[in-house]
């Protein structure tokens, strides 16, 4: 079949790494791709929230199946787009309708939905420019750390974690009065702090039946040792060592069953990915946040993990069918770790020419914001590659990827070094 995959990161260089490895996968195309996919699929010049241009596009290609990347075309509408539309709503489109979708693209009804189906969440209020002094006096009532959350989207970037309540009276007044993540902080949530370990918990659903893929971890600050300022994510282990079957378990019954129900009880088309960001709290898995598609950089070790066909997963959400596939998972762990530019993810140059791609052995290279120009392969972005390797264990895996890091340069680039060392 033929098939377009929209975006153009780490995570869609991973879907169409795997994409094409079924035999399913005749023809893929990638909206607007990079120089990763390039060398493995054919990359079209479309924007993925232009969906005049990508329907004129599906049509002419005889295109089979939409694959979404990234959460904004998913939150402007894509499902719906192509379900309202009679020359293009039997092309079925993996991602969860505008409403779905509402669960990243506004904290605040993601905590609605929370609270509505008893999923156990940290307790919240929400707040807009209007209200931003009783914001001020709603942090009075609770304890230091303060957590801030711009409602609409901030490209992973909308949450404050703020110690003094000076300060974090300040941050709201910015984010709500000064428009500090702009229309995205037009309302803020205010959440309780919850102190525990985070861990992300992937679900592919077609919108009944479910199933959950490898469990992950990233890591979000700029600096070693958790410092600066937050990312789109510097690396990812999976699966987490500290996750065992009695936490899963509990994940499973309290949050992601509940969930899937919930699309259920509240009419809400789902068909896709559901990622959990969740906190162990003294062995209890509470709800940070949802997000409508898969992580980046997670899903550069969850997919790498999946034995399982991807395609033939993608037509049995389509077809309501979820429940006849059975997954299989590599036992292997994998890591990823994140190679930026210099400055990232405040001022970065693009456009620097990477070189060492051909020497690498044993892991997996996938571009994030590359480019192909003149054959040479460029910068074009804050997160530049991600390398991947497999290990009987996670260290085993880091070092694989470290050592292969180090055959890979570019001008100022920049990566963490200590990734996975919390979990020594």
């Amino acid at each position: 079949m033929t098939i377009l995959l929209l975006g153009s990161g780490g995570r869609e260089h991973a879907f169409a790494w795997k994409m094409i490895q079924s035999p399913l996968c005749d023809t893929l195309f990638v909206a607007p791709g990079n120089a990763g996919t390039a060398a493995i699929a054919n990359n079209i010049n479309i924007n993925p929230t232009d969906f005049p241009t990508i329907k004129d596009f599906v049509l002419k290609e005889k295109v089979e199946m939409v694959v979404v990347g990234p959460e904004d075309p998913l939150v402007k509408g894509i499902y719906d787009f192509f379900l309202n539309d009679t020359d293009i709503k039997h092309i079925p489109v993996i991602g969860p309708s505008t409403i779905g979708a509402q669960l990243e693209g506004s904290k605040e009804f993601a905590k609605e939905f929370l609270f509505r189906h008893n999923i156990p969440t940290a307790a919240y209020d929400s707040f807009t420019a209007e209200t931003v002094e009783q914001g001020c006096q709603f942090l009075e009532t609770l304890q230091p750390p303060y957590v801030l959350k711009a409602d609409g989207l901030a490209a992973g970037k909308g949450v404050l974690i703020i110690q003094d309540l000076a300060e974090a009276k300040e941050e709201l007044r910015n984010m709500l009065v000064h428009q500090k993540f702009g229309t995205a902080s037009a309302k803020v949530v205010i959440e309780e702090f919850l102190d525990g370990i985070e861990l992300s918990c992937f679900v592919l659903t077609d919108g009944k039946s479910y199933k959950i893929l490898p469990t992950a971890k990233d890591y979000k600050r700029i600096g070693e040792g958790d410092t600066g300022l937050n990312t789109g994510g510097m690396g990812a282990v999976s699966p987490v060592p500290y996750v065992d079957a009695v936490l899963m378990e509990k994940i499973e019954t309290r949050i992601v069953k509940p969930t899937i129900d919930g699309f259920q009880k509240d009419g809400i088309p789902y068909k896709g990915f559901v990622f959990i960001g969740l906190i162990n709290v003294k062995g209890e898995p509470i709800v940070i946040e949802y997000n409508v598609r898969m992580g980046d950089p997670e899903t550069e070790v969850v997919i790498p993990r999946l034995k399982t066909d991807l395609v033939e997963l993608f037509l049995a959400v389509a077809n309501e069918k979820l429940d006849q596939i059975a997954l299989e998972i590599d036992e292997r762990s994998a890591t990823t770790i994140m190679v930026v530019s210099g400055g990232y993810p405040e001022e970065f140059e693009k456009g620097k020419v990477i070189s060492g791609l051909e020497n690498i052995t044993d892991s997996i290279v996938f571009h994030a914001g590359t480019k192909l120009e003149n054959n040479q392969v460029l910068s074009n972005g804050g997160r530049v590659l991600t390398v991947t390797s497999y290990g009987d264990n996670f260290e085993e895996a880091i070092k694989k990827s470290y050592q292969n890091i180090a055959k890979i340069n570019f001008d100022k680039m920049y990566f963490r070094r200590d990734i996975g060392n919390d979990l020594k």
